[in-house]
């Protein structure tokens, strides 16, 4: 699909926006995590998204959309990988390793979505592509390992394997939401987000019960409240449907390479919001990665 330059710019600020939007769930998620059980926040999450999503989508598209068995099975899938699977493995690798170490798994994201649509699909991307993506993970590397990469190899444990079973999951989400928004015939990226959310919410709340007795509501913090409200308004109800977008416009690996920008984003929010340090080296890998995601996304017509 060819996009004029001004629709371009556009998109890809949106998808500048998304990472944005998710290195705060990592914030987010660190605040929720040791009061909120698993299946709960998540739940809660994909709840307050689709009350979100639902009126938004009737304002704009006038109707609830009719969607073919494909469709259906299609945002069952997406739920069942990107929202339940994905959320469950985030959570606990939250619990376990430190946001940083959580955040380089999930920078892997884009090669792991390119390797699979080129040995699966069949589909080739230019070498200067591949070089981007390769440039994008190392300057999150650089970001995250503050200037010393060998210590992010120090250790892995459980924390690290539980995410890595989550950028896998995210890569299917990645590869399968490609196809469901393939074709003329296909949904909206605002209507394939809203029934995937609603998928989403439903599978997850099943786990509830089971968690009843792990918490009470009046010994939840504000913040953590705050922070559900957040993961679903931002960081699914926003978030989720411009990444639609962008994998209906540009495809999934080049909108995949995008999460190289998330960990970028979170260092950023914790250096303004938790006081944390910033050094040199983290500004030099988020160039690094800014420059990386460019050179993926670069053609001669833009």
């Amino acid at each position: 699909m060819t996009t004029r330059p001004t629709e371009a710019l556009s998109l890809y600020l949106r998808l500048v926006g998304v990472a944005a939007l998710w290195g705060g769930t990592f914030i987010a998620g660190r605040i929720a995590a040791p009061e909120l059980p698993h299946f709960t926040i998540s739940a809660l999450r994909f709840w307050t998204a689709f009350v979100i999503l639902l009126p938004l989508l009737l304002v704009v598209e006038g109707r609830l959309p009719r969607l073919r068995p494909r469709d259906l099975g299609f945002t069952a899938l997406l739920a069942l990988f990107g929202l339940v699977f994905y959320n469950l493995l985030f959570l606990g690798a939250l619990e376990l390793i430190p946001a940083s170490r959580t955040a380089l798994v999930v920078a892997l994201n884009p090669i792991l979505t390119a390797l699979t649509m080129a040995l699966i699909f069949g589909e080739r991307l230019p070498r200067h592509r591949w070089f981007g993506i390769l440039i994008a993970l190392s300057g999150v590397w650089i970001v995250l390992s503050k200037g010393d990469p060998t210590l992010l190899l120090q250790r892995v444990g459980h924390g690290e394997l539980l995410m890595l079973g989550g950028a896998f999951c995210w890569a299917i989400y990645t590869v399968v939401g490609r196809y469901a928004l393939d074709g003329e015939a296909a949904a909206s990226p605002l209507a394939i987000t809203t029934v995937t959310t609603l998928w989403g919410a439903l599978i997850l709340s099943l786990g509830m019960p089971f968690e009843w007795d792990a918490w009470h509501a009046h010994d939840v913090s504000v913040a953590a409240w705050a922070s559900i409200v957040y993961l679903g308004a931002g960081g699914t109800a926003l978030g989720f449907v411009w990444y639609a977008q962008g994998l209906q416009t540009l495809g999934a690996a080049r909108t995949a390479v995008f999460n190289n920008l998330v960990p970028v984003f979170g260092v950023v929010l914790g250096t303004l919001l938790l006081d944390e340090s910033l050094l040199l080296s983290m500004v030099v890998g988020g160039l690094v990665a800014v420059g990386g995601v460019t050179l993926t996304n670069w053609s001669r017509s833009r």
